[in-house]
């Protein structure tokens, strides 16, 4: 399992990178990050609002309410202009970190 330190810079590419792909609620996403990881990442609840927290003040998500179950209403996350734009400047700063990190790691 990776730890929660190592990818904590990450975390909101992660959810920037779900959220390009439609709208979706806490829950939703961290099952997708289980699954796309096959449970190496487990994002904590904590962790995951957090950043949806920061994200939302930042500007780059948004959040509402939606009662598409039958039960309680749910709150969505979608991204917004600004957010798909920090969605690619986060892309290239993981290449620039990959390329450099890669320098020092040797793969056997």
């Amino acid at each position: 399992m990776i730890s929660s330190d190592v990818m904590r810079g990450f975390n909101s590419l992660i959810l920037l990178s779900i959220l390009m792909k439609e709208d979706s609620y806490g829950y939703q996403i961290s099952n997708t990050i289980k699954k796309m990881t096959n449970g190496e990442y487990v994002m904590k609840e904590t962790t995951l609002y957090s950043a949806f927290n920061r994200l939302e003040k930042g500007n780059l998500i948004q959040s509402y309410s939606s009662t598409e179950t039958n039960g309680k209403p749910r709150t969505y996350y979608k991204i917004t202009p600004l957010g798909r734009k920090t969605y690619q400047d986060k892309i290239s700063e993981w290449l620039d970190t990959k390329n450099v990190m890669t320098k020092f790691v040797e793969e056997e």
